[in-house]
């Protein structure tokens, strides 16, 4: 009987806090639309920026009833945006009546109150079903509601619309990105809604929208990579330019997108410029961990392509320290030059390869293995046998480890000879490596990364609007003053004496 009152108990006080939990949420909705406003009468996005950055705080505690609820209390009953949101949000005509007569105090309390509601509005409250759609599972109704929104948004040429329009297309790709058959499939639908992001990047260019264009730009090159449309993705970042005062977590995307597809074009100098600029853009926050935690795992495979061995303090950094532990593994083999060893890592942890997209590039990687255990056999031996090297690499045959020698020779990995007749290697003395351009090269590569960060931060830097025009109002009005104090001084109103004293001048 004592277990039963409790349950009752406990489902009694439950349900008032559920209940004020939805309350404070629908307020706190509500109080973003004010900013939105301000950004429409401003015209000043951060006002938008900032009813954006609440989503992350508003999402765990969306409902459909949360939703309904805004909806109800912002527009009039007989409005047909109304409608086409509350019949997004998947409630029944029963729990829609049910909302309306709770609220209905408040509504009529409110109903002489009722401003037109701005399009910013109806935009913000779609990102929001939007958000509780996708977080909710449901793709297929999610898909359908964001191609609706989308075009809304399209239709409406608002400038004060630019950013809430960016996050619009965010989920309307990433909705279809989980429709059934996934990427790369082509079947996916992911190829179908490319039609829809061009045009979107279309009209962005010709409005001067750089905040769509920024999005639409990135997730086109998300979308070609993931059905292995490289040659495409190629075509797009030669044909379209990236917009310089883009948002910087837009530009970390678009330049690790950038450097995965030099990387698969074996540009890997440039991918190692782009990935590096693409993790010190990265947010330093938990929420963005994933993002760091990709863009480092492909910036280590890289250098290692690139035949250098990356930093170990880079795998003991808490954010890395558990992603990164397969490449830990990886890099180990490479920088020992243990062909077996390597070999094994890749048929371990092949299914973590294949699911960050990098097991491809690591396969190139055996090449570098051969060339990292040549190099470290050159340092150990002055001269060693081409059979010698055929079994400690592990190699098929004396005439593979030969063209491998020469190769490493000729790439600039070891300074050695060959002897063909007597079938051995010859190293050359080392040198004094400060001797060579190599620090030099090294300097100048940290400076210019300095010189461009300090670039990038002037270009970030903010000015109020309109700012050149309230200083160029005040300089005219003392100068007028200053011709009236001429004036009455040449007139013989006052004396210079009297003049001076409150003379205010430029």
């Amino acid at each position: 009987m004592a277990e039963s009152m409790e349950g009752v108990v406990s489902t009694d006080t439950e349900q008032p806090a559920i209940e004020n939990v939805e309350q404070k949420t629908v307020a706190d909705i509500r109080s973003n639309f004010s900013l939105l406003e301000r950004a429409v009468a401003q015209f000043d996005t951060r006002f938008t920026l900032r009813a954006l950055r609440s989503i992350s705080s508003l999402r765990k505690r969306l409902t459909d009833r949360v939703l309904c609820s805004v909806i109800v209390l912002t527009y009039a009953p007989s409005n047909p945006t109304a409608r086409f949101l509350i019949e997004a949000t998947g409630l029944d005509g029963q729990a829609i009546t049910g909302i309306v007569a709770q609220l209905k105090a408040e509504v009529d309390k409110s109903k002489g109150l009722l401003k037109e509601v701005i399009p910013e509005i109806d935009v913000y409250i779609g990102i929001l079903i939007q958000v509780y759609l996708y977080d909710s599972k449901e793709f297929d109704d999610g898909a359908e509601f964001s191609a609706t929104l989308v075009d809304k948004i399209r239709e409406s040429n608002r400038r004060t619309l630019d950013s809430l329009a960016a996050r619009a297309y965010f989920y309307f790709s990433l909705f279809h990105e989980e429709l059934d058959p996934k990427p790369p499939s082509r079947q996916s639908p992911v190829i179908d809604i490319r039609g829809k992001l061009l045009a979107a990047l279309r009209s962005s260019v010709l409005r001067k929208d750089q905040d769509t264009q920024a999005a639409v730009t990135t997730l086109l090159l998300r979308n070609y990579i993931s059905t292995a449309d490289i040659t495409q993705a190629d075509l797009l970042v030669a044909q379209t330019q990236f917009p310089t005062t883009a948002p910087n977590n837009q530009v970390a995307r678009y330049l690790f997108y950038l450097g995965r597809i030099r990387a698969i074009q074996l540009s890997y100098t440039e991918a190692h410029e782009h990935l590096t600029s693409a993790t010190r853009k990265s947010p330093t926050n938990p929420v963005a961990a994933g993002f760091y935690q990709a863009s480092t795992k492909l910036l280590v495979v890289v250098e290692l392509l690139m035949g250098d061995i990356p930093d170990r303090a880079i795998f003991s950094q808490p954010r890395l320290e558990r992603a990164l532990e397969p490449y830990f593994r990886l890099v180990q083999a490479v920088r020992v030059g243990d062909l077996q060893g390597f070999l094994k890592i890749v048929q371990t942890y092949s299914p973590i390869f294949h699911r960050d997209g990098t097991y491809t590039l690591i396969l190139r990687l055996r090449q570098n293995v051969i060339k990292t255990g040549i190099r470290m056999l050159s340092l150990s031996y002055s001269r060693i046998s081409l059979r010698d090297i055929c079994i400690r690499l592990g190699l098929e045959s004396e005439e593979s480890a030969e063209y491998i020698v020469a190769k490493a020779i000729r790439d600039g990995v070891i300074e050695a000879t060959i002897d063909h007749e007597k079938g051995y290697m010859q190293t050359k003395q080392a040198g004094d490596v400060y001797a060579t351009r190599e620090p030099g090269e090294a300097f100048h590569e940290r400076i210019r990364a300095c010189l461009s960060l300090h670039d990038e931060c002037v270009k970030a830097m903010r000015y109020p609007m309109n700012q050149h025009r309230l200083e160029l109002k005040n300089a005219q009005e003392a100068r007028e003053r200053e011709r009236e104090l001429a004036k009455e001084i040449q007139d013989g109103d006052i004396d210079e004496d009297d003049a001076a004293g409150d003379f205010e001048g430029l």
